[in-house]
């Protein structure tokens, strides 16, 4: 079952690489949205599959990240639900909300390094209406939105008819994909392929006894220790800033715990214009709006600011910024040469990622319909 899980996360991070920070004013990037919604089941013998996803995240948002509609990157928005899992309630169906819609990548990262498996019943259909009555959604007819649920049993479980569930979905323009975890035949007998046709979407599967296979680079020791001076380049601030701060090194723990490889994925996705943390980071807060100096909580700020006159601070902020865009290139640079490298390896012995290759088909082919190009 760990297919399942790696599928998952390759929606996950497909959907943010979509969303890639980029282009023009602040109110055109408002003014289209991809919300992607990812259902996981975690019963049973999905831990394989949740480690998938894990590792999957970062390499699919980097490959989506270049997506343009009408020459502006859309904002990315993704939710996360975790679904059959005995440790759940029964009177929600064994359905739990993880994570409310959210630009916040290392939030993400961090949901999915906190799911467990266990036994459990899975309804696909109502884990679908769940998504539907809980998550905004909006009505902006020019967002792309997803569903993109992941299981292995009968999609037909529940006392939510999963038709029932998709008629609501489509109501809103939102289109379900669905991956099972198994045989391809099976999945259809077990109508996962029914609940894709119906949903307007695409029916996936995937062999969850296939690794995923890591490619190491090169440049890959350069990249880590880039990342390590993009860090030092962050300046919290507010209530959250330093829990949010403290959450970045964590992620790049998480990252480093799955494989060295993983940390370097991460890095060109921090290194792009998708990763943003406005909210606790005085860097990119200054970027987006006005940050009135004389006003911030200096008890907030770190310790090596906080005797700092107004003045100072907004220096020192200034000279962060540039620093950060000078690293950012440097990796950009060299992940431009790291991909040529995976790519003749992945063509000389063959070893490219299933699941990769098949979301983003996924996702390109849907976002088409709303405009996007690559």
């Amino acid at each position: 079952m760990k297919t399942y899980v790696l599928k998952v996360t390759s929606i996950l991070l497909l959907l943010i690489s979509i969303t890639s920070y980029g282009g023009n004013s602040k109110a055109d990037t408002k003014k289209q949205t991809t919300k992607v919604a990812l259902l996981l089941d975690t019963s049973n013998s999905m831990d394989g599959l949740i480690n998938q996803a894990k590792a999957q995240l970062w390499e699919i948002v980097n490959e989506l990240s270049h997506a343009k509609c009408h020459g502006i990157t859309p904002k990315l928005e993704i939710a996360l639900y975790e679904y059959g899992n005995d440790k759940l309630s029964s009177r929600e169906g064994y359905i739990r909300q993880v994570l409310q819609f959210t630009s916040d990548l290392d939030e993400i990262s961090e949901h999915l390094f906190s799911l467990t498996t266990n036994g459990g019943s899975e309804f696909c259909g109502q884990v679908i209406q769940t998504s539907l009555n809980e998550l905004d959604w909006g009505k902006n007819k020019r967002d792309l939105k997803m569903i993109f649920i992941a299981g292995n049993e009968p999609f037909t479980q529940g006392k939510i008819n999963y038709r029932d569930a998709i008629t609501n979905a489509k109501e809103n323009d939102i289109t379900i994909n669905t991956i099972f975890c198994g045989d391809y035949n099976n999945g259809i007998s077990g109508m996962w392929q029914d609940g894709a046709n119906y949903g307007n979407g695409d029916y996936m599967t995937i062999n969850h006894n296939k690794n995923i296979v890591h490619i190491v680079t090169p440049y890959d020791n350069d990249i880590i220790i880039l990342n390590k001076k993009l860090n030092k380049t962050y300046i919290h601030y507010g209530n959250f800033g330093y829990s949010k701060f403290t959450n970045q090194s964590k992620q790049d723990s998480n990252a480093e715990s799955l494989d060295e490889v993983i940390v370097v994925k991460r890095a060109v996705t921090k290194s792009s214009k998708l990763y943003k943390n406005a909210e606790w980071d005085l860097v990119d807060a200054s970027e987006e709006k006005e940050v009135d100096y004389n006003k911030l909580n200096k008890q907030k700020l770190p310790k090596y600011l906080q005797n700092k006159s107004s003045k100072e601070i907004k220096n020192y902020v200034n000279t962060k910024r540039k620093e950060r865009v000078e690293i950012q290139q440097k990796i950009q640079e060299l992940d431009k040469k790291r991909k040529q490298y995976v790519a003749k390896k992945q063509r000389e012995g063959s070893k490219k990622n299933e699941l990769e290759s098949v979301m983003i088909k996924a996702i390109k082919k849907q976002a088409k319909k709303k405009n996007y190009s690559w």
